[in-house]
């Protein structure tokens, strides 16, 4: 069997494999990847070779990135920013939502956006009386537009970049792609809000995504009841200037409990006295708050903002986390109070519950059920809480936090990267790989995330799937088949001109885009377009971008991208729900391809 044989057997083996959806889209692609070597088609060195793509480094290094913004609070800030702005017309909302999540996703690639917004998407589909499945699936579509209004927007076109680069065919702008993008964004968008009502299934999910950003009021509610909790700056002439803070905690008259006192650094003081600037916090009945304030000469409450008082249980730096105390835990027997520090001076108790008890603010020895309120910095309550066996953790801090505060003290330090990472790929002065990379590493130095947030935050199967199938693109172009099939395409369609040429190349790009990855489309695609291009004596760059576009058309399956995928289960979405708004928006891309790219990048 000759090597082109072969390579066609795997090729088609791949892709029924691909369409089948019956084994992991990574085993396959690594299955082609031995396949290539087993048959002597590739040497070992090059099968491997596709893992230190530096375009593969740039798909990594942007998951850790997505994964920085996210858990700064970015993320959770444009979502808000949706609610704020919506108004009550269901078109201002799809409008400004699906703005919001294709800018998103301009910096942090489809699948990471849909993963942020979706489960906001949900709760506002609820806030504004709308089915999800009538907004969920118009989320996942922008988020493909949104792939296109920069370089970095998505694989394939990072792919068309580094191909076009290695051509000599000149390199692509950071916002150049846009040029494409924009339009395929306003007309996604013209078609969803004119036609998507009609197009789209009224289907109810099995469960709806919790709504996190409710936690800290029912917390509230639950454990302080109609306690008052807040938060008063220390005045240079107060008495409790000088007293040992572990003096202080707990301490207090009637129904009164001195929560904590920070230092202006916002640290907790343990077993420091107490200076003026400090911070302290009360909870307690309204009276019994504001005698205490008034007998110790404490300052205005702390603003949490428009001069209203700071009374939520988080802010910016501390959160709370809610645990039971399981039946065999250590804990069991030992006393607490509100105020009190635990042992590692980081953590303290807000609140004990007890069904059935009203446990107030006194004195309690814990027993097994019993339910306490802790506060800490987020990623100390994250850290103290993942790997312990003496209590149960209710809701994750981290997910808490990544639902109620937007604009994080991590916010500032990750813009600023992000700045960065942008300026560097419009100067083109490194390597794409090099400034994602830069941002990534800087992201887990600066503790915007930790290293174990940078491993989870990688998609393996994305980063395995490129790397894997690389070289298959290789191959390709290596063993002549790029050239037979380009000979094939030419002698068939040649003498119809450059119109045909493009239409079929969009429709084989998009109707292989909806079975199989995209990304994974592109690679296949990519050398015999290049191919295709020289014989035909066009610009190969026309039939790249061609091609870039209709490999965002993944609009028509839920299995053809991640994106669409998360959204089926929350909206309730059948396999067969896709095609229907997918067609309508299929053809802006076609139009765009076709009409437009050739004008944005002439064939000559």
């Amino acid at each position: 069997m000759t090597d082109q044989a072969a390579l066609i057997l795997i090729l088609v083996v791949a892709v029924i494999a691909f369409a089948v959806n019956r084994f992991p889209v990574g085993i396959v692609s690594l299955g082609v990847m031995i396949s290539l070597w087993a048959t002597g088609i590739i040497s070992l060195d090059d099968a491997f070779g596709g893992f230190g793509s530096p375009t593969v480094i740039l798909i990594a290094s942007l998951f850790v990135v997505a994964e920085g913004l996210n858990a700064a609070g970015i993320t959770t800030w444009m979502g808000q920013l949706i609610t704020r702005h919506a108004g009550d017309s269901r078109a201002g909302l799809l409008t400004i939502m699906m703005v919001v999540v294709a800018i998103l996703t301009a910096v942090i690639t489809p699948n990471g956006s849909v993963a942020a917004v979706y489960p906001l998407v949900v709760v506002l589909a609820v806030r504004f009386g709308y089915p999800p499945s009538k907004l969920l699936m118009p989320t996942a579509f922008a988020a493909h537009a949104g792939a296109l209004l920069v370089l970095t927007g998505s694989p394939v076109t990072l792919l068309v970049a580094d191909t076009a680069d290695h051509e000599g065919l000149g390199r692509l702008g950071f916002f150049e792609v846009s040029l494409v993008g924009l339009p395929l964004l306003i007309g996604t968008i013209l078609v969803v809000i004119l036609a998507g009502d009609r197009l789209l299934p009224n289907r109810q999910p099995r469960s709806l995504v919790r709504d996190m950003a409710e936690i800290p009021g029912t917390l509230h509610g639950h454990y302080l009841a109609d306690d008052e909790f807040l938060r008063f700056n220390i005045d240079g002439g107060s008495p409790l200037v000088g007293q040992l803070a572990s003096n202080l905690r707990g301490d207090g008259q009637g129904n009164l409990a001195i929560v904590s006192v920070k230092n202006a650094d916002n640290e907790l003081r343990t077993s420091s006295a107490v200076a003026a600037g400090d911070r302290i916090t009360l909870r307690g009945d309204h009276e019994s708050v504001l005698r205490f304030a008034v007998a110790n000469r404490l300052g205005y409450p702390v603003s949490g903002g428009e001069g209203a008082p700071e009374r939520g249980l988080v802010t910016r730096d501390y959160g709370v986390a809610e645990v039971v105390i399981s039946p065999r835990s250590a804990y069991i027997g030992d006393e607490v109070f509100p105020g009190m520090v635990t042992d590692s001076g980081q953590l303290v108790v807000l609140a004990v519950d007890r069904p059935g008890v009203d446990l107030g603010t006194a004195p309690v020895t814990l027993q097994a059920g019993d339910s306490l309120l802790l506060e800490g910095r987020w990623a100390v309550l994250d850290e103290q809480l993942a790997d312990t066996n003496n209590v149960i953790v209710v809701d994750s801090p981290d997910a808490i936090k990544r639902q109620t505060i937007a604009l994080g003290a991590k916010a500032p330090i990750a813009l600023g990267l992000l700045a960065a990472m942008v300026v560097l790929l419009v100067g083109g002065w490194v390597p794409s790989a090099i400034a994602t990379l830069a941002c990534a590493i800087g992201m887990v130095l600066l503790g915007v995330v930790t290293v174990e947030q940078a491993h989870r935050s990688m998609n393996w199967t994305t980063i395995i799937m490129v790397g894997a199938m690389i070289p298959l693109s290789t191959a390709i172009t290596d063993t002549g088949l790029a050239e037979r099939i380009s000979d094939a395409v030419l002698g068939t369609l040649g003498d119809f001109g450059w119109f045909v040429l493009l239409t079929a190349l969009f429709l084989i790009t998009a109707v292989f885009g909806q079975i199989i990855s995209n990304t994974a489309t592109a690679l296949i695609l990519i050398p015999i377009t290049i191919t295709i291009a020289y014989d035909a004596g066009y610009s190969p760059m026309t039939l790249l971008m061609c091609l870039n576009v209709a490999a965002a058309a993944a609009l028509l399956t839920p299995i053809a991208t991640p994106a669409n995928l998360m959204v089926m289960e929350p909206a309730g979405y059948k396999f067969g729900d896709y095609w229907k708004l997918g067609v309508a928006i299929l053809a802006v891309y076609y139009i765009v391809a076709v009409v437009l790219v050739p004008v944005i990048w002439p064939l000559h």
